[in-house]
Parts: structure tokens; C-alpha cells; sequence
């Protein structure tokens, strides 16, 4: 079973991609690096609090955080604009930076694998 040491360096180095894509002006990179990385951490919360239905891709394991009523409505909302699609037009919905809604999802389930 993989260490919580390689989740956690899987998540920072996809937020250190996003990181280096937003400085770039890559804003899509940007997002889809930060999406990785909250998934990354809502797998380790799964290895503790399996739910097999979530999946093993990030837009599922979002998907399925953005509905559960067990965490808090700032992470579901959080979950909620990472999963959102981009329109035809390549415009994104919401203003929100993805690196942080990435933050709060990874605080999230890094506390939440601790319980239990």
C-alpha cells in the first residue's frame, strides 16, 4: 500500500505544475494541475474511508466530494468549481483561483485520513 509520504509528494508536485502554469499565463494548465493534486489527496482519504464508487480519476473522486453531505459545504463548493467544465468558448464560470479550492480539498482529506 502506498505511504502517505507519496501521496503527499504526489500532491505537491502537481501544485508545484500549477504553480508554474499559472506564472506562465497558462491558466487551463494551471487548473487541470490542481485538480490533479486534490485528487491525489481524496485518494489517500479513500485508502483510509473507502468509497468504491468515487472512482480513481480526480473529476470522478470531485464529482462525487462536491454531493457528499459529510464534508463541510466550503469543500463540496470547492470540489464543485474544480470539477466544472470550461465552456465551448474556453471560459471558465466561476473567478475562483484553483490552486485554492486544490488547498482546501487537500486539508480536507489529509485531516480527514487521520480519523479513524
Amino acid at each position: 500500500m502506498p505511504t502517505k509520504e507519496s501521496f503527499i509528494q504526489a500532491v505537491e508536485k502537481e501544485l508545484l505544475a500549477a504553480r508554474e502554469a499559472h506564472a506562465l499565463g497558462n491558466p487551463g494548465k494551471a487548473r487541470v494541475c490542481a485538480r490533479r493534486a486534490a485528487g491525489r489527496a481524496i485518494a489517500w482519504f479513500l485508502t483510509k474511508h473507502p468509497h468504491p464508487d468515487w472512482g480513481a480519476d480526480a473529476l470522478s473522486q470531485l464529482n462525487h466530494l462536491k454531493d457528499d453531505p459529510q464534508f463541510s459545504q466550503e469543500c463540496r463548493d470547492a470540489a464543485t468549481r474544480l470539477a466544472a467544465r470550461i465552456s465551448e468558448d474556453f471560459k471558465y464560470q466561476f473567478s475562483s483561483d484553483p490552486l485554492e479550492d486544490a488547498g482546501i480539498i487537500i486539508q480536507t482529506m489529509m485531516k480527514g485520513s487521520d480519523v479513524g
